[in-house]
């Protein structure tokens, strides 16, 4: 038993920061941030080996993609519940059961021989960080007096942002130098270690409430609503979007489900029943229109860029999937030291001012350094390019959860757990609009470079290739590899324009965003005048006295 163990637990939870000594506060992130990096990695570590798990799977590249999918699916679905059953054994135990589960799952992933086998243990591994993520955050807010949150955040942004970065780098060595089993194999020694350092150091009483009211039939709704969303978003490319009948399915169903689990959720309001989500924490109006900006920075800004760098680096530049880690690396060490910055600027300035010049930078980076990247550009060059992207993404994610969480009290845990909701479904939004906008453009740019060809020059660019070739084959097939070459030149071109037009189109909604941003900064200035106005009060009312 741990020396928090032997204190008398009668304090508010807000208050707990109190009970927790500087030595202890240490060890106790240290093992939270050990438990949420393996987590975080993982989701993008898998993203780099999916094609080597074909052949040992025996599938395709939609079947393959199913393990991302399912593994999104667990994890979303199962947070809303998480985060009810938390408060009943506490934040610590849900973190420690939540590794568990996670590591367990992970050595049964590394031994399936059989799709099926690993849609089902990434299933259980998501639910596993469902569990980890859904208290992580809470943990740390909880542990860390107010004037030390920001930096608690900024430790933990670190996690949340350099591990996904990090994740092509240690997924390209993996698949080169040993065999992808070992991207969850090596979850398993890490996760036992953490096990038992959490149950060493993590205060049991943390959340302790003993409470479990949950609303099933609620939860039922909301869960159908987010699986056959994230399947529509998932595989909408694949099925050709709202041209096939399943994906409308999808869509209705999800909307269909939101609407029941609205009603569902407004009727045991009226009834005094016991909601799911309890609604009052969105009266915190920093709260909402912090979750707002979240959503789109995260999902549509951040989400894209990094799903279409990793293709930028592989399949128009032709690296090798540990070279595009290398080449991502700068900017994700970039990540790493800006949010811990970030984290300890936010406890002595103003959170909100950093975050209005983190979003100009953001707005910088997004409609003039990213779009400048195409087929042309220097390897080095590309990266200098995307060194302040690891700066602004570092940034951002202190100062925003400082604003989000400050007032939340009670609700932290809720607030925590609707904010990791949102990253998954922002995250899939982003990437489905990714993906679309890079097919639709290769396409429209592919048939607007036919279409302006001048039909001699390029009769006289196919032969003039033949004669190289005919050397080594014969003059038919030499005449049909001309035509491959100026194919795929002409391939290579449109998808460098593609390239270029996606990521400028990141940036509006980068300017959406900027709406909740303005929301966030006036209700900030509000409380602000609220205080002045207060103060002087106070101050004008101890002058009379006098």
């Amino acid at each position: 038993m741990s020396s928090l163990e032997k204190k008398e637990i009668q304090i508010p939870p807000e208050k707990v920061y109190t009970l927790i000594s500087t030595k202890e506060r240490i060890f106790i992130t240290i093992s939270v941030m050990i438990g949420t990096f393996m987590a975080v990695l993982d989701t993008t570590i898998v993203d780099v080996v999916l094609p080597k798990m074909m052949g040992p799977l025996s599938t395709d590249l939609y079947g393959i993609q199913w393990v991302i999918t399912s593994y999104m699916i667990a994890a979303a679905t199962a947070l809303l519940f998480v985060e009810n059953f938390s408060k009943y054994i506490g934040y610590s135990y849900t973190f420690i059961v939540g590794i568990a589960i996670f590591t367990f799952a992970s050595f049964f992933c590394a031994s399936t021989t059989s799709l099926a086998q690993m849609i089902t243990f990434r299933s259980i591994q998501g639910i596993g960080e469902a569990f980890i993520m859904a208290c992580a955050q809470t943990i740390l807010i909880l542990t860390y007096p107010p004037e030390k949150r920001g930096t608690a955040l900024g430790i933990y942004g670190l996690g949340v942002s350099f591990a996904p970065a990090l994740g092509p780098t240690a997924g390209g060595f993996i698949t080169e130098h040993l065999n992808w089993r070992w991207v969850f194999y090596i979850n398993v020694p890490v996760g036992i270690l953490n096990i038992i350092s959490s149950f060493l150091v993590l205060p049991k009483f943390l959340g302790k409430e003993k409470i479990f009211h949950f609303n099933f039939i609620s939860y039922l709704f909301i869960a159908l609503a987010t699986i056959f969303l994230l399947i529509m978003l998932s595989k909408g490319q694949q099925y050709g979007w709202f041209q096939s009948i399943f994906i409308i399915k999808c869509l209705f169903i999800s909307l269909f489900s939101f609407s029941l689990f609205f009603a569902s959720e407004i009727w045991a309001s009226i009834h005094s029943k016991n909601t799911l989500i309890n609604w009052k924490i969105f009266k915190f109006p920093e709260y909402s229109w912090s979750m707002g900006f979240y959503f789109f920075i995260l999902g549509f800004v951040l989400y894209q860029i990094f799903y279409l760098l990793p293709l930028y680096y592989e399949n128009l530049k032709g690296l090798t999937t540990f070279q595009t880690g290398l080449h991502m690396l700068p900017p994700a060490m970039l990540i790493g030291t800006c949010s811990i910055i970030a984290g300890i600027l936010s406890d002595k300035f103003s959170p909100s001012i950093i975050l209005v010049i983190d979003w100009f930078l953001l707005l910088i980076i997004t409609f003039f350094i990213i779009p400048k990247l195409n087929y042309y550009t220097p390897a080095y060059k590309a990266v200098i390019l995307t060194l302040p992207l690891g700066i602004s993404v570092g940034i951002f994610f202190s100062p925003l959860t400082t604003l989000a969480m400050r007032n939340l009290g009670k609700f932290t845990g809720l607030g925590v757990a609707l904010m990791h909701y949102i990253r998954f479904l922002g995250g899939s939004f982003g990437t489905a609009i990714a993906t679309n906008h890079l097919e639709r453009n290769t396409k429209e740019f592919f048939l607007r470079i036919n279409e302006l060809q001048n039909w001699t020059y390029v009769k006289h660019f196919i032969y003039s290739k033949v004669f190289p070739i005919d050397k080594f084959f014969p003059l038919e097939l030499s005449i049909k590899k001309s035509k491959a070459l100026l194919y795929h030149a002409q391939y290579i071109q449109a998808l460098s324009w593609s390239f270029q037009e996606t990521f400028r189109t990141i940036g509006f909604w980068a300017l959406i965003a900027g709406i909740f941003l303005t929301g966030l900064i006036i209700t900030t200035l509000k409380h602000h005048f609220k205080s002045l106005i207060y103060i002087k009060k106070l101050i004008h009312k101890a002058e009379i006295d006098q």
